[in-house]
Order: structure tokens, then sequence, then C-alpha cells
């Protein structure tokens, strides 16, 4: 069984809770004061020990507000809280980085990636290339990073060859989320490039921003597109609509545990088999079309 740490926390986020209770169960008591109310609530639509996942236990954590390590512990029955996140070192097989603003995340990855330790970074990864290059220059050894939306595993918005071959060939797929363009484009740029098949960069794209909300339009040379709708504070699911040359499919993102699930299993079996569980060309291009959504905002900010 593979020993594990979790840090970080970023506003809005509630991954230490969600990913230590998929790994190490929960104290119901402690989990209905989780600050993330569907949290505990979808907890409690699982069977455990059962549903957890068995070939990991989170061991140790560290988020910047000591009290909050203290109650994600008692929540998700994490033994140990440490004073530095670097305190990890030696004490753990891999790293959970559990904070979604990733303009934090090439300082805390790199002491580990350094120690030679497997780290799974949040989604997204990097808001740029740059950074991205930075880190995975840091890797040991290839496998090292996992990294991505977990959306990409979620059943529910996966089609079958029946649902395919009504389709015909995916031409065009229109992608909604709601919150901020920074934390939750990944979750639709990445599950609608396995969509459209595609690992290279747009040919011409085109961004809108009017207040939180962000549109990117993006064209490729084969002539399939996409748009990328992220809503601000608007309330809205995560669909997907899928046109093919024979018809319309929608799919709605709706199972966060299992999702969840997945991703964390694919970390550990990436770890353990040293083996990368992601397609590194793909991981490029998604920081590429965020870096495309975050350049208009900086602009529309410094005007």
């Amino acid at each position: 069984m593979l020993k594990l740490g979790i840090i970080g926390s970023s506003p809005g986020n509630g991954h230490p809770y969600s990913w230590s209770a998929i790994f190490n169960g929960y104290e119901p008591d402690a989990m209905a004061e989780c600050p993330y109310p569907v949290i505990p609530a979808y907890l409690a639509k699982q069977r455990f020990p059962e549903d957890r996942l068995a070939n990991g236990q989170v061991t140790h954590i560290w988020t910047q507000d000591p009290e909050n390590s203290r109650h994600i512990a008692q929540a998700s029955r994490i033994a140990h809280v440490v004073d530095n996140f670097s305190d990890l070192i030696g004490k753990v097989d891999g790293v959970l980085l559990a904070r979604d603003d990733a303009e934090h995340h090439e300082e805390m990855a790199v002491p580990f990636l350094r120690a030679g330790m497997p780290v799974y970074i949040d989604k997204p990864l990097a808001l740029d290339r740059q950074t991205e290059r930075r880190i995975f220059a840091e890797e040991r050894f290839p496998g090292q990073i996992y990294t991505g939306t977990p959306l990409t595993h979620a059943v529910e918005l996966m089609l079958d060859s029946a649902t395919q071959e009504q389709l015909g060939e995916i031409r065009h797929v229109h992608a909604v989320t709601p919150k901020y363009w920074n934390t939750y484009a990944v979750h639709i740029i990445e599950p609608v490039l396995a969509y459209l098949d595609l690992n290279s960069s747009p040919v011409q794209t085109e961004v809108m921003r009017s207040g939180e909300a962000v549109i990117l339009v993006a064209r490729w040379e084969n002539g399939k597109s996409a748009t990328f709708t992220v809503t601000g504070s608007l309330p809205a699911k995560i669909t997907f609509d899928i046109f093919g040359t024979d018809g319309h499919e929608q799919r709605v993102f709706a199972d966060s545990f299992n999702a969840f699930k997945t991703s964390l299993q694919r970390f550990c079996t990436g770890v353990q088999n040293r083996q990368r569980m992601f397609d590194l060309k793909r991981q490029s291009l998604v920081t590429e079309l965020i870096e495309c959504g975050s350049q208009e905002m900086d602009k529309a900010v410094r005007q």
C-alpha cells in the first residue's frame, strides 16, 4: 500500500477532504462540518470501506492553515499533520498537490520532484507553456508527474461505440462550465480534445470576455472546431454538446466521486509501474488553450 501525503488548500477547492476520504474513508460527524457541502453529500452515497481505494492511504497532511489541516485530518482519517510541506520528504511514497491555483504549483512541486518523489499536481498544471516546461524539466523519471482533469475519466461523459457510429465524425463541440477560467477551463478543454481526437495547435482562436465570463473559440486545420464557455459566477452544469456529421449528443458531468477515484487510481498505477498515465502532447495543448484565454484576461485587467 502506498503511503501518500496531501498538501495545499485553495479557495473554493475541497480536494484535500474528498481525495483523502477516497483513500481513507471518513468520519461522518467531522465531515458534516466540511465547508463544501457537496462533498459529504456524495460521500454519503458510497459504501465504505468497500468503495475506497485500497492500494493507498493518505497518512500525512499539510495546508497553509494548521487548524484547517487538523479538521481535514479528523474528517478524512489522516494520522499526521506536519508543520511544513517539505516535512513529507522521506515520509511518504508520493504527494497529492491538491490545490487548483496553478500559480503555486511550481514552487510546491519542485522540492518533491527533485527528491525523486511522484507528485499528482491538481488541475490545471500551469497557466502557460513556459511554466509547464519548467515543471516537466524537473522530472527524474517518466511519469513522476501526474496531472489532468478527472472529467476525462468520467463514465457519464464517455461515448460508446454505438453512439459514436450514430454521431459520425465529430466536427464540433460546445462545452460549458461554471466558475473561472484559470481553475475550471481545464475541465472542459481536455475532454473536448479527446472527443475531437486532437493533439495539434489550432490555426485560429478568438477570445471574448464579458465580466467573469470567458468564451474561447478554436478552429483546427482539419476543419474541426470547439467553443469553450466559462460562466464565472453564473450557475451552470458542466455540459458538452457534441456535433457529428450524422447527429448530435449531449453529455453532462454528474459523478465527482468516481471521476476522482479513477484519476487517483491512475496516479497510483503510474507510481507503482513508473509509467506516464496521460498523453504529454495533449497536456501541452491543454495548457496552450488555457494560456490563450488567460492572456485575454490579463489584457482586460491592464486596460
